[in-house]
């Protein structure tokens, strides 16, 4: 939502948190959220050698999924990397356009080679 309509920080995470707790956790949500936006600059330039295009130039749902898979390869090491993958693959295929989970498959398996070397070829 904040890549589609740029609204205010709070305003959009409040607004989540108001929603009935379903599958996820409000504190995990929040920590998710506020850490993505905190760490935007770092998360393109992983994810930008990783596609073959300017990562302004994704669509918001593509870029979203993969700040979320590039932040979980990184900083939730307790979620094995095929998880967090196919996590995003689901996503995509629901809510992004026709064939990005192409992209995303893509991008988030050369990551999980670089994030998480050590888990990929074991």
């Amino acid at each position: 939502q904040y890549l589609v309509s740029g609204g205010e920080v709070l305003q959009i995470e409040q607004q989540f948190l108001n929603q009935k707790e379903g599958k996820i956790s409000k504190a995990f949500f929040s920590n998710l959220f506020l850490n993505i936006l905190r760490n935007r600059t770092e998360l393109d330039d992983l994810i930008a050698p990783t596609i073959s295009r300017e990562t302004d130039e994704l669509g918001s749902v593509e870029h979203a999924v993969l700040y979320l898979g590039t932040y979980e390869l990184q900083n939730s090491i307790e979620v094995p990397y095929k998880v967090v993958i196919n996590e995003a693959l689901e996503i995509a295929k629901l809510y992004g356009a026709e064939g990005a989970y192409k992209l995303i498959n893509s991008s988030l398996d050369q990551l999980a080679k670089e994030l998480r070397s050590i888990e990929v070829n074991a």
